[in-house]
């Protein structure tokens, strides 16, 4: 069987990244401690940096400019549907007149 992907809340990250920097051990030695893979608080610290206070949010909840892209997407669907119907309507008609 394959291995179980762990996760880890926000307040967890945030911790472990605040003891990386006040902590005088190396970030490779506090990940063994506690029992995370190689590299991981690198990567929480890069997500930190780029997302701010959106970091984090866990699994199904997404940031608010991928909220609205998601939003604007369904739209856009909605309104090519709709200009595709008026565009059929019009040919049908438009034959009936030749």
């Amino acid at each position: 069987m394959g291995n179980q992907r762990r996760t880890y809340t926000k307040e967890f990250k945030l911790e472990t990244l605040k003891l990386a920097e006040t902590s005088e051990k190396s970030v490779s030695q506090i990940e063994r401690e506690m029992g995370l893979p190689a590299g991981v608080i690198f990567r929480w610290q890069w997500q930190l940096r780029q997302d701010g206070g959106q970091a984090f949010l866990g699994h199904g909840n997404l940031k608010k400019a991928e909220t609205r892209i998601e939003q604007l997407e369904k739209e856009n669907a909605n309104l090519r549907m709709e200009r595709d119907i008026l565009k059929k309507a019009v040919r049908v008609f438009s034959q009936g007149q030749k």
